[in-house]
């Protein structure tokens, strides 16, 4: 089943000063499609009653809900699909858990990774980076910059791929050229002294 993939993927982060239910509410009233909620610091009875909160504002906007990693509570809250940053994740096994009605996103750093994850059939679209360095999910992965998404153009890639990590609004554009098929962003929202404008206008610059 082919699913609709929104070209711009707006992510929460544990922040001190805003909850992920009042940074989903600003984000779905500024015009963003795609909430991944990612919560890293909280344990399944907390997240339960969060995760419906966020479900009920994504409704009333008509943004699609992805949750990052907790695949197990798909079938106890009203969320889209799953995002999951395990690279060496049985996806085929996770698919199974979730059923094909929820999407699957998957998240890569190298070219033989993404191709795992295209050539597992089974996920719908693949998180490629890091672009650049983030404090939002701190690794030691190589960082891709523009060539590394202009590199994808010479390889047998079908599968959506969003550019993550890093990304600031002067990124945007170029990251678009290259080929590649969204762009996903929390801190340059999150952090940023004007959330709602900048989600206006990254949303402006993908489309």
């Amino acid at each position: 089943m082919k699913k609709y993939i929104s070209k711009f993927h707006y992510l929460t982060q544990d922040m001190p000063n805003r909850s992920h239910i009042e940074q989903v509410q600003i984000a779905c009233e500024a015009g963003a499609n795609w909430i991944q909620y990612r919560c890293m610091s909280k344990n399944d009875d907390e997240l339960i009653p969060e995760i419906h909160q966020i479900a009920s504002i994504c409704d009333d906007w008509g943004a699609t809900l992805i949750l990052t990693n907790h695949y197990h509570l798909l079938n106890k809250v009203d969320a889209q699909g799953v995002h999951i940053e395990d690279f060496d994740a049985d996806f085929a096994a996770i698919r199974e858990a979730i059923t094909d009605e929820k999407t699957l996103g998957a998240s890569a750093t190298n070219v033989e990774a993404l191709l795992r994850v295209q050539s597992s059939g089974v996920v719908d679209y693949c998180g490629y980076g890091p672009f650049a360095h983030t404090d939002t999910k701190p690794n030691n992965k190589p960082l891709l910059g523009y060539e590394g998404y202009r590199q994808l153009e010479r390889q047998p890639i079908d599968i959506p791929v969003i550019a993550v990590g890093g990304i600031q609004l002067k990124d945007v554009e170029p990251l678009m050229k290259t080929g590649i098929y969204g762009i996903a962003v929390s801190a340059a929202v999150n952090l940023s002294l004007d959330p709602r404008g900048m989600v206006k206008e990254i949303y402006r610059r993908v489309y």
